[in-house]
């Protein structure tokens, strides 16, 4: 039985790994994070479903994600929630069948209200249990923590109820957004946000049951930081080599 076959009859097929990326086929026009994301993957010629919830699963979003990963070696798909077909059954044998689960951007409460709906959280935390890799960027890099920095609400601000497979926090673009950085230290800093991760635009972060194990990054100057309270009122903030 291989690995993926054993994923699919319900065998747990590897670590628990989850992928946050500050870019991606959107953002990217050489694929550099997703070729990357694509790497770690279980199987050689990966299947890989977008999820586009946070973004209202809009089409031309959809149309940029199967063009560039249609280019790419691997089997792409993508679940929509908005018109859903499937039964609960279909839904759940179709993401447990899934190598990659890549979420896209948009809005992270939005994103999270609608999954819960269906009962996609329960889906995608047994399929992370069984070895698939989670991923995705901005509010699909947010959901997978305890909490994240978000505008989902229009200004910057916290948003506590992340699904919690990733310890911590997450902030996207935080280089990418004016008051990204500051917002965030300050949420850290007081307590209204765990400490937790920072990306800025053009980096992917892996993390292996819970811990990160490697970054990627297009440039030589993104970063990712961990960021945590001092003790003083304010925060350490450690970037990671990329």
């Amino acid at each position: 039985m291989s690995r993926h076959d054993a994923q699919v009859s319900g065998i747990p097929g590897g670590p628990r790994r989850i992928a946050l990326l500050g870019g991606g086929f959107s953002t990217d026009a050489e694929a550099v994070l997703d070729t990357w994301v694509l790497g770690h993957a279980r199987a050689a010629r990966p299947r890989v479903c977008f999820v586009p919830t946070a973004s209202g699963d809009a089409e031309g979003y959809v149309d940029r994600f199967l063009t560039a990963f249609g280019a790419l070696d691997c089997e792409p798909s993508v679940l929509r929630l908005f018109r859903r077909e499937a039964d609960d059954a279909s839904l759940r044998a179709f993401l447990l069948a899934q190598d990659v689960v890549y979420a896209g951007g948009g809005n992270t409460a939005n994103l999270l209200a609608v999954w819960r709906a269906h009962g996609v959280d329960r889906l995608l935390t047994e399929a992370y249990d069984r070895g698939t890799l989670l991923c995705g960027i901005s509010a699909g890099a947010n959901c997978w923590a305890q909490g994240s920095h978000t505008d989902s609400f229009g200004p910057l601000t916290h948003l506590p109820d992340g699904l919690g497979l990733l310890p911590g926090s997450v902030c996207p673009h935080y280089d990418g957004e004016p008051g990204r950085r500051p917002s965030y230290r300050r949420a850290v800093a007081s307590g209204t946000l765990p400490a937790g991760w920072a990306l800025d635009d053009g980096v992917g972060a892996l993390f292996t049951e819970g811990t990160l194990t490697e970054t990627a990054g297009r440039t030589a100057i993104a970063r990712v930081y961990r960021v945590e309270p001092d003790g003083r009122g304010g925060v350490s903030e450690v970037p990671v080599t990329v």
